[in-house]
């Protein structure tokens, strides 16, 4: 029996067999041409890119009748990524300098591109580096006239291992076979990681080496709760997963008995439950999970091609199928955030010393209205096919918000100039992410709709921690006291002023931290869609009295030990959840 460490990216448990999925290794020629060979090699990616984007046509019409549009809309992506010019033109050029053929010289432009991407140190671009593969691999699999192996083949229940899995393997895998999903590599915010949270399939990604230990037909444990999988499980192992199998069914159905139902403590208050969501492929899962609506669509999803940000129809495109998917539920879209940590390779300009503290997020957007506008004329413009807000992240102060308030006027003024029909009513917020807006909310609050405290942020700007440096991570403390002071400051400013308060970092989803925040006067929470169910037990489970007294106790402590500690006990005595 062996035990593996990864990434928990779905929750669930699945006991069965193993189907290891190998990838399809290509020998790759290598060889040099003529001057006089560069057309005919020109011409011959040409046609295996016009293949490969019927292939890709074919596959979102088969996929739409299975999975629904929301979980194959990457695919969308890749048609985008086939018909770059910027790509087209990187290959030419290749071709032209190096004078090789097709085939490598597409693996060379397509490695360099992912290595880019790879260096990044935010997680969701690091993982569009997939993509790039995938489409490369399609070509390539039509250069070299191979036909790629499908997971849709799969007859008979498995828990599918495999070093990597592509996105199209994840959209056209058998899900009423696969039951389980364990990968060498992969993030929380790669393809395989969404879908299989979208699909509700327990799946442990980054184990390193899982592909090593396992043969297909080897009996395996995946519990995507503690991100742990046990390869040759013992008897004892497995009756001990039988049983909590049965205790996780037993509490899923009484989750999903609470869909229907209001986020709404015993007195009375009720609490907004809103989803996170990267990429319109989680729309399904807001809407299984019961969400009020979506509190956070991060927009960086669509700049992530190298070398060009997405037109303004394309954003259109994107936002509306967004809108109409929810069925009038609100979604607000977070105006793009790049720099920092979400650096786009091949543009010039996003490269410093101290990304964090730098060019990012609205002071890139006010540097660069050309680009801001667009995705302002898109939004606005998607307004008429749902119920739209639109929120501004990374605000440090009035000055930058009055600033981006005045382009959003001269964008609807551009919009009313053409006759072209937007709401002129949209709630406008903002994420207050740095202390200075915490500092000067009673100030900012004037000026807009609604208020999100962006956490994930806040913590690392308030505590001077760099919360991707594994070596401090140990520092990186929601429950530290400095932070729930900020939060109540927040709280009480924007009450105030009548401005409602809700939070998506990565803290509104904590179990822990549930009540806290209820007590805190919280009037929105937005998370992971998985955990919403989770969350609206906790809320209806108590009264907002018992969460005014836990917070009037925690902020008498003095370190964020103290209160973790605290708070894990009184959950333990009041609350019934399964962590994840």
């Amino acid at each position: 029996m062996e035990q593996l460490k990864g990434i928990m990216v779905s929750p669930g448990i699945a006991i069965g067999r193993a189907y290891v999925y190998a990838e399809q290794k290509y020998s790759i020629p290598r060889y040099d041409i003529s001057a006089d060979q560069v057309i005919y090699e020109a011409e011959r990616f040409l046609d295996a890119v016009q293949k490969a984007g019927a292939e890709i046509e074919a596959l979102i019409k088969e996929t739409s009748a299975a999975v629904g549009d929301g979980e194959n809309s990457f695919l969308n992506a890749h048609l985008l990524m086939l018909n770059d010019p910027e790509f087209h033109e990187r290959v030419n050029e290749n071709l032209k300098q190096n004078k090789q053929n097709v085939e490598w010289i597409l693996l060379k432009v397509a490695g360099e591109i992912a290595a880019k991407l790879d260096s990044l140190t935010d997680e969701y671009l690091r993982e569009r580096g997939d993509d790039i593969y995938d489409v490369s691999q399609r070509i390539i699999s039509q250069l070299l006239c191979i036909q790629k192996i499908s997971l849709a083949d799969l007859d008979e229940e498995s828990i599918v291992v495999a070093h990597n899995l592509l996105p199209s393997d994840a959209v056209t895998m058998n899900k009423q076979k696969v039951i389980g999903i364990a990968t060498d590599v992969g993030g929380k915010t790669s393809h395989t990681a969404i879908l299989a949270r979208s699909f509700e399939i327990p799946a442990v990604l980054g184990l390193s080496n899982i592909t090593q230990y396992v043969q297909t037909g080897d009996e395996l444990i995946v519990d995507g709760t503690k991100g742990l999988v046990i390869v040759k499980p013992d008897k004892r192992e497995i009756k001990k997963y039988y049983n909590t199998l049965a205790e996780w069914h037993k509490h899923e159905l009484q989750l999903l008995n609470l869909n229907k139902l209001p986020a709404e403590t015993r007195d009375g208050k009720m609490i907004s439950l809103e989803a996170n969501i990267e990429i319109p492929e989680e729309v399904e899962s807001v809407i299984a999970h019961g969400a009020d609506g979506i509190g956070l669509y991060r927009s960086e999803f669509l700049f992530i091609r190298p070398n060009r940000f997405p037109t303004e129809e394309e954003q259109f495109q994107a936002y509306r199928s967004v809108l109409e998917s929810v069925k009038g539920k609100s979604v607000t879209i977070r105006t793009v955030d790049l720099g920092g940590d979400k650096v786009i390779p091949g543009f010039n300009g996003i490269n410093e010393s101290n990304p964090i503290l730098g060019w990012r997020a609205v002071r890139f957007c006010l540097s660069r209205p050309d680009i801001f506008k667009a995705q302002l004329r898109a939004m606005l413009r998607s307004s008429v096919y749902g119920n739209l807000k639109i929120m501004f992240p990374m605000i440090s102060g009035i000055e930058e918000l009055e600033s981006i308030l005045t382009l959003l006027e001269e964008t609807k003024d551009e919009l009313k100039g053409r006759d072209v029909p937007f709401n002129n009513d949209i709630p406008v917020g903002i994420m207050i992410e740095v202390p200075s807006a915490a500092f000067t909310s009673d100030i900012l609050a004037r000026q807009v709709d609604f208020v999100s405290i962006g956490t994930n942020d806040l913590i690392q700007y308030t505590i001077a921690v760099d919360r991707e440096n594994e070596r401090i991570a140990y520092l990186y403390e929601p429950f530290h006291p400095a932070v729930l002071r900020l939060i109540k400051l927040i709280v009480d400013n924007c009450h105030e002023k009548g401005i409602p308060v809700g939070m998506c970092g990565e803290m509104a989803g904590d179990l822990n931290a549930a009540v806290i925040l209820i007590g805190l006067g919280l009037d929105e929470l937005s998370m992971s869609p998985i955990v919403i169910p989770e969350i609206k037990k906790i809320i209806r489970s108590i009264t907002i009295a018992e969460a005014e007294e836990v917070v009037g106790t925690i902020m008498a402590m003095k370190s964020f030990r103290e209160i973790d500690i605290y708070m894990k006990q009184w959950s333990g005595k009041h609350l019934d959840f399964i962590s994840y």
